[in-house]
């Protein structure tokens, strides 16, 4: 069993210079690896299944092309429903591109970029629910700001439920904030970082 997630996935060993770093927040270190807990290992999955759980994870850090963060997924969601990973990866392709984007008015305009729209290539693969949570979770990726009140309700006519929207809107947000948190933490690994 994992016990500090971030730990594992940045490669920080007990008592090394950012063990010893991120010791020094512990709320922070606890409160992350509380968040992963209760997303990816539920006492009761409610609303969002854990395989739904691990494809939107699968795909969400795929989007951010970290390698190692990718993989854990994927082999997450392996565990789980081995037959969705192809599926999963053809719509990392699909989906890969970069941002933010958006068209935006006034003092803002001239930093528009209309950029990827991004739609699932096989709908039929992934099943209703999954494909409005893909395109869902690339729109909060790239688009953010456009997450509007059609965005929910496509989720809606896909069966989502609003407790499941703001699972899946915390499944998003965590894997962005966790992503970055790991790509810092290993390149201050790899400058050698003394604490």
């Amino acid at each position: 069993m994992i016990t500090d997630v971030i730990d594992h996935l940045a490669g920080i060993t007990p008592g090394s210079s950012l063990d010893r770093l991120r010791d020094r927040r512990p709320d922070a270190r606890e409160h992350a690896q509380r968040s992963y807990d209760a997303l990816f290992s539920p006492d009761d999955e409610g609303e969002v299944t854990l395989v739904e759980r691990d494809a939107v994870a699968a795909f969400v850090t795929g989007l951010h092309r970290d390698g190692p963060v990718a993989r854990f997924y994927a082999d997450r969601l392996a565990e789980l429903a081995p037959g969705l990973v192809k599926a999963v990866e053809t719509e990392i392709e699909a989906g890969a591109t970069t941002g933010p984007y958006g068209v935006y008015e006034g003092v803002l305009a001239p930093e528009s970029d209309e950029g990827l729209r991004y739609r699932v290539s096989d709908p039929d693969a992934l099943g209703e629910r999954l494909t409005a949570a893909f395109e869902h979770a690339h729109l909060l990726v790239f688009r953010p700001r456009e997450a509007d009140r059609s965005a929910l309700d496509a989720l809606a006519r896909a069966g989502w439920s609003a407790t499941g929207v703001v699972t899946l809107s915390q499944l998003v947000a965590f894997l962005s904030f966790q992503v970055r948190v790991i790509s810092g933490l290993r390149l201050l690994n790899q400058e050698g970082l003394t604490v």
